[in-house]
């Protein structure tokens, strides 16, 4: 769906991140959190929340509050990742990364859609009526809800096109939009 790239990162002193050079054009996503240290060679457990390991491959710039960070080693350990990051040769390094937010920019793929692409997006019926704009996604067990401006919430499973943060389509049961006033 989004196109947009991270941009350039220069790279800061040896042993931490790097300072971003640039804003980046896509919003950031958060894909997982650095927890403690793991021996003493700079490894660090990482919890994703992305359902996407490969967000981990060796070479993956994540950013942080800190600056980028440049995986170079990922493997699984007990539901989490143990994850080494390039310049982060030894265990005080790695504590200073305790509690890092990782983000990275969604990854283009033409079956998924991303809550961001929805946000701001007008949801058309299938009579062609406009039922307002998306303010937000709430998860829920059942299946994921677009809540339009309104208060109206649309299971996402009605979903039939969708024009990244311009339109999306929906085939809706009679009565849905009436219930929802």
């Amino acid at each position: 769906m989004s196109t947009s790239r991270l941009s350039s990162s220069t790279r800061g002193r040896a042993g931490g991140p790097s300072a971003s050079s640039g804003a980046s054009s896509a919003p950031l996503l958060e894909i997982g959190r650095v927890g403690r240290p793991h021996g003493t060679s700079g490894e660090v457990t990482v919890t994703l929340v992305s359902n996407r390991p490969e967000r981990l491959e060796p070479g993956s710039e994540l950013q942080t509050d800190l600056g980028t960070l440049t995986v170079s080693s990922a493997r699984p350990h007990n539901k989490r990742h143990l994850v080494a990051f390039d310049g982060i040769d030894d265990r005080s390094k790695a504590e200073a990364l305790r509690g890092l937010v990782l983000k990275a920019a969604p990854l283009v793929d033409p079956d998924e859609l991303w809550v961001h692409e929805l946000i701001g997006a007008r949801v058309v019926d299938q009579a062609g009526t406009d039922r307002g704009a998306v303010a937000s996604v709430v998860a829920n067990p059942a299946g994921d809800l677009l809540e339009l401006t309104d208060g109206a919430l649309v299971p996402l499973r009605f979903l039939v096109r969708s024009v990244p943060g311009e339109r999306i389509d929906v085939d809706v049961p009679d009565g849905l939009f009436e219930a929802a006033t």
